[in-house]
């Protein structure tokens, strides 16, 4: 069985490693798990919870602890821990790792210490730096294999239990009955009746012949006269204890039957019954106690109300007197505020007119003014030469137009004349 589970393990991480495998299968990706499962088993068998886990006050690991990644620097501490654990146990005197060694360094003495054991090693080490997956996983079965042939530990064939038939009211045929249990077999059989009755309601006619069959068997069971026994007493204890294992009667209780149900409601009454009474003490004790103390309580304050009753007094003036200073400061801040508006305007307007003034003496003390002005009075000046240039070319251009429209008019006066003129008077 360890030969099979062995290859079996072999086999699977020869196909999650690619050897000459086109497709593993969607089921090789849980392998790790499985492997970690029998890694754990072995583990147990190893006793690593006794001689690895308190020596060293660490927890034991989970069944999936090396196939998922949690923590890396735990899990590869637990890793390197582990090996060199399984490494002793296997015979090596390989030396514990610290939480500071160089990891680099102890990888390469664990994988050394593995292939010594002829295994292969066909992935880099820094797969295991991680403290978990498939290549840690191997690793570490494979030492626990090695620790479990190092203890000469075999594998013992299964034993299987033995299945118990249920035997459900049978009673021997050779044991003797008594009248206490005919009467026995009498109510159970009743009890049968109504329970059929209950869940059948409507009986045909061969359950009606059964039925009255079982009455008249029970009739003709039953004694005609008191029995009397000639046995010895010695003897009946004797054949009692000879047939008491063969005399195995087993009633099967049915949830349904309602005197289950009221056999539970007599037992949860009386229960809490008991512990009603109980309780109630307890409360009633709780009671006086609180009772007591709430009197006290009362008392106390009486006390204290009496003792501060003047310094109440006091108190309360004291409370007059600061309501009435605080409305006094209401209405007295209430002035001030409009005070301090009013203010806040004077002041403002003040500022305005300052600038005012500003600016004016500024104004009448600055010539800048009167620079703009003659410069203006110069443009004007010039601007004015200029229309009266154009005013003067305008005038030249219409006394030119007049002087050309009047002697056309008067070469047109003279054109009439000439032709107006009678030449035969000459």
């Amino acid at each position: 069985m360890s030969q099979i589970r062995t290859e079996r393990q072999m086999s699977a991480e020869e196909k999650r490693r690619g050897e000459d495998v086109e497709d593993g299968g969607p089921g090789l990706v849980y392998m790790p798990f499985v492997i970690m499962e029998d890694l754990l088993d072995k583990l147990r068998l190893l006793d690593y919870e006794q001689n690895f886990c308190r020596e060293r006050n660490l927890k034991p690991i989970s069944r999936h602890y090396f196939a998922i990644p949690t923590n890396p620097g735990e899990q590869f501490f637990m890793f390197t821990s582990l090996s060199a654990w399984l490494l002793r146990k296997a015979g090596k005197n390989f030396e514990q790792p610290q939480e500071y060694d160089d990891p680099n360094a102890t990888i390469s003495s664990i994988l050394d210490e593995v292939r010594k054991y002829q295994h292969s090693i066909d992935f880099p080490p820094s797969k295991l730096k991680q403290g978990c997956g498939e290549h840690c996983i191997y690793v570490l079965d494979r030492l626990a294999d090695e620790a479990l042939k190092n203890t000469h530990f075999s594998w013992s064939r299964p034993e299987y239990p033995e299945e118990e038939m249920d035997e459900e009211n049978i009673v021997e045929d050779d044991a003797e009955l008594t009248l206490g249990e005919i009467e026995k077999t009498m109510m159970q059989t009743y009890n049968d009746d109504e329970e059929f009755e209950e869940e059948e309601q409507i009986l045909d006619l061969e359950g009606l012949k059964k039925r009255s069959q079982k009455q008249q068997d029970i009739e003709s069971s039953k004694p005609e006269e008191i029995l009397e026994s000639t046995t010895d007493a010695a003897d009946w204890k004797l054949e009692v204890e000879r047939v008491l294992p063969q005399l195995k009667v087993t009633i099967r209780t049915d949830n349904k039957d309602w005197r289950v149900h009221v056999e539970q409601m007599h037992q949860h009454k009386d229960g809490i019954e008991s512990s009603l009474t109980e309780t109630k003490t307890h409360l009633d004790k709780l009671q006086n106690e609180i009772t007591r103390t709430l009197e006290k309580i009362s008392s106390r304050e009486k006390y204290i109300n009496n003792q501060l009753e003047h310094l109440l007094g006091e108190f309360r003036g004291a409370q007059e007197q600061l309501s009435e200073s605080k409305e006094r400061y209401r209405q007295a801040s209430g002035g001030v505020t409009e005070r301090s508006r009013l203010l806040g305007e004077v002041t403002e307007e003040l500022e305005r007119i300052k600038m005012e003034m500003e600016d004016r003496g500024s104004s009448m003390t600055d010539g800048a003014p009167l620079v703009k002005i003659k410069q203006a009075i110069q443009q004007l000046k010039k601007e004015n030469m200029q229309m009266e240039i154009r005013c003067g070319v305008v005038e030249h251009i219409l006394l030119q137009a007049k002087l050309n429209d009047k002697t056309s008019q008067n070469k047109e006066v003279h054109r009439n004349q000439t032709d107006n003129f009678d030449y035969s008077a000459y």
